[in-house]
């Protein structure tokens, strides 16, 4: 008698959801020829077909993006003008982007999203989806803040920005010196200030170091703890009608998730959509901050960092898309007041 031949299972692979947002099948998910749409059978060359399945592409991104939301803050900058973007996904949305440029004057607010100028420039993790949201709201409002009404020293001519514009050219230099001299003190002219006003790269590190110090004496207070004060009865029904609704929408979100696994697996790989864990960037322990760098000296434009941030770098990439972290022997390259890890 045969002997009964071994069932072989599939071998499940765990796929990133903050990764595969850019990929082709996520944003085209696959669909069945001849599948109802609108009421009848679609063929895949139709204008209804193609367009459903942009409308299914973008809930499953949407359905992604809710595992880690707020976990997680991704921060772009302009190559040409060094402007700062900070997005809650690791591709930059449209939207998301030219709102958070500001009008300076003519020709500083693209008109539309270039990918090939912005490029990766940090990332920050953490532990609680509130504390990475309160972070991510401080750190928009303080670059708006500074460029709608930014402190008189940031805009005045002084000598280190005279030195800095001074032509090379002798001829052209005394011109130069010639149309500022006496200058010192008074306002840029309009093209200045908003170049300078552009520039965050070195403020938004900054701001950086300062709101996860001001988080510190937030969660000493008991922020994102759970616990909240007396509540009204309205505000408890408010409170229990949005649980409800949020609810709701996670289990559309993990139906989504299931159907596209469905799809994509085969016999022989099942493929399973869920955060990683583990040493990655996502392996972040109670209260700690994780910063990856993509160029680990741009920590050094802050003047000192809380001691529960660790630092570690980014992998290097030709994609306009913030890959994951570069990792080591050792988890991180530095941490508390960034004092450098010796490898052995």
């Amino acid at each position: 008698m045969a002997s009964a031949q071994p069932i072989q299972r599939p071998i499940q692979k765990i796929l990133d959801p903050t990764k595969i947002g850019t990929w082709n099948i996520v944003r085209r998910p696959p669909i069945e020829n001849g599948s109802i749409i609108q009421g009848k059978p679609r063929e895949q060359s139709s204008n209804a077909f193609k367009t459903f399945q942009w409308q299914e592409g973008a809930r499953l991104r949407k359905a992604l993006n809710a595992l880690t939301h707020g976990k997680n803050i991704f921060v772009y900058n302009n190559i040409r003008t060094n402007q700062v973007v900070y997005s809650l996904t690791r591709y930059l949305e449209k939207n998301s982007v030219l709102s958070q440029l500001v009008y300076h004057g003519k020709k500083t607010v693209p008109a539309t999203l270039r990918k090939d100028m912005w490029v990766p420039y940090f990332s920050a993790h953490f532990n609680e989806k509130k504390v990475g949201l309160r972070a991510y709201h401080l750190l928009r409002e303080f670059s708006m803040q500074r460029q709608l009404a930014p402190p008189r020293e940031m805009i005045t001519i002084t000598e280190e920005f005279l030195q800095q514009k001074r032509p090379r050219d002798p001829n052209e230099a005394k011109k130069f010196d010639e149309e500022y001299q006496g200058k010192l003190g008074w306002l840029m002219d309009k093209k200045q200030r908003a170049r300078v006003l552009m520039d965050q790269k070195a403020t938004s590190v900054a701001d950086l170091a300062a709101v996860l110090a001001i988080q510190e004496e937030e969660l000493k207070n008991g922020f994102a703890d759970g616990k909240r004060g007396y509540l009204t009865r309205t505000a408890r029904q408010r409170r229990r009608a949005a649980r409800e609704q949020e609810n709701e929408l996670a289990e559309k979100h993990a139906q989504l998730i299931a159907n596209f696994e469905k799809a994509i697996s085969t016999p022989e790989v099942e493929y399973k959509i869920q955060e990683p864990h583990g040493n990655t960037e996502y392996d972040v322990q109670n209260d700690e901050v994780k910063v990856l760098w993509y160029d680990l000296q741009d920590a050094r434009y802050a003047e000192s960092w809380p001691e529960r941030v660790r630092h570690g770098e980014l992998e290097l990439t030709r994609q306009h898309v913030i890959p994951g972290q570069k990792l080591f022997d050792l988890d991180v390259l530095a941490d508390h007041a960034f004092e450098e890890k010796k490898q052995a």
